[in-house]
């Protein structure tokens, strides 16, 4: 784990998408953060030791999901396909499928596996599934606040982990998707898919994959702005200091009301993401996932904080 030694910052982006608007001043205690993803080894080591079984390998609950039919409500979860030209945008299920078997030691379904992949970041993690492996080790899932301080790595309002400018396409710093997302991958990084965690240059903290490979779990609950006019976001003091979203409240899908599974915020973006849908392989970048779903480019680090 790397120490960070804490400090005040200026928490999201102005330049992007809404939900990282309005840029707020935030301070954060020290805490110690994994260097690297927790990868496909680290969660067999911990699945082994306990016999953890995660969501994606357990049926679903009916009552959570009322409009699914029944014999669909089988052990699984949703895997990126890369399609065969131009889709519309605005419908994920373009390119996300869901597999039945499909987890996180058999990441495209029941005839694939990890093997070769044990240094990647294990993927198909739900919010559940992160919080017991922190657990199991002692540590936890860090705030929103605590990982983008930790992602920005001291570089004060840049766009990115390395600067301001977008250099994935002349030295790659980051596993991202290069070309027309979701068909044309020109693979610049030389990956598809995740790569092994540590492939590209630390931030200035000395921490790997803060931007792409994989989106990353963290502790808050989602809401559109993050400011202090915000009912859920709560802190000690005013500028915040350990800001976190303490309700699940506000974190539903206004798109979905009929599901009522909360979200929790993801960081850092994945080996999806492309400047054309989806540029958010960026500190100030957050998205909202479903608390019970974790998909082919989700997954997770640890923290310990400073008593």
């Amino acid at each position: 784990m790397i120490k960070i030694p804490g400090g005040k910052f200026l928490m999201g982006s102005e330049n992007y998408y809404p939900e990282e608007k309005p840029v707020h001043e935030v301070t954060v205690d020290g805490f110690y953060i994994d260097k690297y993803e927790v990868t496909n080894a680290d969660y067999k080591k911990f699945a082994d030791e306990t016999g953890y079984i995660t969501i994606a390998e357990r049926p679903l609950d009916p009552e959570e999901y009322p409009t699914v039919d029944p014999k669909d409500l089988i052990p699984g979860a949703l895997v990126f396909k890369r399609t065969q030209g131009p889709v519309d945008l605005s419908d994920y299920f373009n390119w996300w499928m869901w597999v039945p078997g499909a987890c996180w030691k058999n990441p495209k379904g029941p005839e694939s596996s990890v093997n070769g992949k044990e240094d990647h970041p294990v993927i198909h993690i739900a919010y559940e599934d992160a919080e017991a492996y922190a657990h199991w080790l002692g540590k936890e899932l860090p705030t929103e606040a605590e990982w983008e301080f930790a992602a920005r790595g001291g570089l004060e309002g840049k766009n990115y982990t390395w600067g301001d400018e977008d250099i994935q396409y002349t030295k790659p710093m980051a596993n991202s998707w290069q070309g027309e997302f979701p068909w044309q991958n020109l693979i610049i990084d030389e990956f598809e898919g995740t790569s092994p965690v540590g492939s590209f240059e630390p931030n200035a903290y000395g921490l790997y994959d803060m931007a792409g490979n994989v989106w990353e779990w963290t502790s808050d609950w989602f809401v559109m702005h993050l400011d202090e006019s915000a009912e859920q976001y709560k802190s000690c003091c005013t500028p915040a200091v350990n800001p976190r979203v303490i309700s699940p409240d506000g974190s539903f899908d206004p798109n979905q009301p009929q599901i009522r599974i909360p979200r929790k915020v993801v960081k850092g973006g994945s080996h999806l993401c492309a400047p054309n849908y989806c540029l958010r392989y960026r500190p100030a970048a957050r998205q909202p996932q479903m608390t019970d779903t974790g998909m082919s480019h989700i997954g997770f680090r640890c923290i310990f904080r400073l008593k």
